[in-house]
């Protein structure tokens, strides 16, 4: 008898007694979990790409400045409205694109550019000089606050770290007065995930007497998750702690800027939203430092899905992966959320017959209710919307394919066939994608289901047939058959209670072979001419009970149907 396995020696890592919690909540914050009553983002944030600045510094070859406008006018034409083109104080790459931004008037009127600086003089003036004569700038400013950096990297008191933060501020104010330019700012508590919240709140409101925010010119508090430290509600307490605190809430925009350190960025994105956030920074597909960014593209389809407008237009999701993948020289994984190659699709058999028969469903539903909701099995979202094609994206076949997707394949480009043929079609399918080791693409498919069954001509070939009634109400067929061995063509003839019936005992006579009709089914398609042809479709039952079927497709229906009679006799080793 096997012993059932009660987690005794198992494998186990050998060092974590040196890890701990890494993150502080909020005073009281059990007063702090107000979004959990929440169910649903009911509008979209303010979207900011920090692509061009936290996505271009993590990558082994920095974009080049034709590559960064490139990018940057896509991320336009998407639909942000602030995008943070880089850290110009940081190389005069960085600089030079600022500027070429501003003075070619590349900037559209209702789109704000974001820079970023540390909280340092020489370093905020460097950044006012690239942005000298902006028509719409956010000049986002920023100080580490986190106990690790205040006791290991700074060695300073909380309040030195204020200060630097209260100096910056000080002087981004005045320069602002003194540049040419629309200046908005942003603070950041760098690592706010490791910063008590109580003296996060602290810094952000000493920060806020200064700038002073306005209902006509609100400041950005951006809360960092710059090292992921906690699960997503933690960081949902913290911000609804920092919103419920923040001094002239009503004239602070709160921004979140989630790294995904535990792979949770958008789970602690959608929680901040949740608990009061207004903003969020992020990137396409999450690309950033260590394990990266929130992935903006994720969130926003994610509130999609939920029947929210988000504000940006990824209906062509392929356009996005290719300009990505051009300027950032890096792949979109095959499985990442809406964006991959492979998010869609469905090879499982239970899958495709379900994804099948909701389409069909929501088809059916179309006819008299135009507006009805999208609710299809395994298909969060209609793949048509990000520009997916069904056939290609989402009904893929190989070895672990089923009848019914192979089916729904073939009935798109017209083949629809019986549901007791798509058994037989769907085994021969999968058997061939398993003796080639490889996926079939939709064409692939019909090519070989029309070689499988299609007027096959294995060892005998209708050349000509001509069907009559006779007196005595009796059907009756006269056929050529060609014996492809020998090419000799023999003349038959049968009888029968209809013309089936007739062709079927014209060869059987003649073959020598027994079977019975076990099913006929039949239609018609238009051909590229637009002329119509009539499908047969039937099924032959041996001596031992076995089914073959076979498909006839002429221009008429008997011969049709004779058609696919010789094919079935033909696929199954009767003769």
């Amino acid at each position: 008898m096997h012993q059932l396995c009660t987690g005794y020696g198992l494998k186990k890592m050998k060092n974590v007694s040196k890890y701990t919690k890494g993150y502080y909540l909020p005073p009281e914050s059990e007063k702090y979990n107000n979004w959990v009553k929440r169910t649903t983002i009911d509008k979209a944030p303010t979207w900011c790409s920090v692509d061009l600045r936290d996505g271009n510094q993590s990558l082994i070859v920095p974009m080049t400045l034709q590559e960064k406008l490139d990018f940057f006018n896509f991320l336009v034409k998407i639909g942000f409205k602030e995008i943070e083109v880089g850290f110009p104080a940081a190389s005069e790459t960085e600089y030079e694109f600022c500027r070429a931004l501003i003075e070619k008037n590349l900037i559209p009127d209702d789109v704000a550019i974001q820079v970023l600086t540390q909280s340092r003089e020489h370093i905020i003036r460097k950044t006012f000089d690239a942005l000298r004569g902006a028509k719409n700038a956010i000049v986002h400013f920023y100080n580490s606050t986190s106990v690790v950096q205040r006791e290991q990297v700074f060695k300073k008191s909380k309040d030195e770290i204020t200060n630097i933060a209260v100096t910056g501020a000080t002087l981004i104010k005045q320069l602002a007065n003194e540049y040419e330019g629309n200046f908005r700012f942003e603070y950041s508590p760098e690592s706010f995930t490791g910063t008590e919240p109580e003296y996060g709140l602290e810094i952000c409101n000493a920060v806020l007497e200064i700038l002073e925010p306005t209902p006509d010119n609100k400041v950005i508090i951006n809360l960092p998750a710059t090292v992921e430290v906690s699960l997503p509600h933690v960081f949902a307490n913290q911000v609804e702690y920092m919103c419920a605190n923040l001094h002239k809430r009503e004239n602070v925009v709160v921004s979140l800027h989630a790294h995904n350190d535990r792979g949770c960025a958008v789970a602690a994105t959608e929680l901040g939203l949740l608990a009061g956030a207004d903003r969020v920074e992020g990137t396409l597909f999450g690309n950033g430092e260590r394990t990266g960014n929130t992935d903006i593209i994720t969130v926003a389809l994610n509130m999609y899905s939920q029947g929210v407008e988000p504000g940006l237009d990824f209906s062509n999701i392929s356009e996005v992966v290719d300009i990505y993948e051009r300027v950032t020289d890096l792949d979109v994984h095959a499985r990442h959320p809406y964006s991959g190659e492979l998010v869609f699709a469905a090879f499982s058999g239970s899958h495709q017959d379900a994804i099948a028969k909701g389409m069909a469903h929501r088809e059916k539903l179309l006819e008299t209710n135009s507006s009805c909701v999208w609710n299809v099995p395994y298909l969060p979202i209609d793949p048509s919307d990000v520009g997916r094609k069904y056939d290609s994206d989402v009904i893929r076949v190989n070895s672990q394919s089923g009848k019914g997707g192979i089916g729904h394949i073939l009935e798109r480009y017209g083949y629809n066939l019986p549901p007791e043929m798509r058994e037989s079609v769907g085994y021969a399918i999968k058997d061939l994608s398993d003796k080639e080791n490889k996926e079939l693409s939709p064409d692939d498919v019909l090519t070989a289901f029309l070689e499988m069954f299609k007027n096959v001509k294995k060892k005998i070939r209708l050349k000509k047939a001509k069907y009559y009634e006779d007196p005595e109400k009796r059907y009756n067929s006269d056929l050529q058959i060609e014996d492809l061995e020998t090419n000799i063509i023999h003349t038959i003839s049968g009888s029968g209670v209809g013309y089936l019936d007739a062709i079927c005992n014209a060869l059987k006579k003649h073959l020598n072979i027994e079977f019975d009709v076990g099913f006929q089914m039949q239609t018609s398609m238009k051909d590229a001419g637009a002329k119509s042809q009539a499908i047969a479709y039937v099924e032959i039952i041996d001596k031992d009970g076995n089914g073959h079927w076979g498909m006839g497709l002429r221009t008429n229906t008997t011969n049709a149907n004779a058609t696919a009679v010789v094919s079935a006799i033909n696929r199954s080793g009767l003769i």
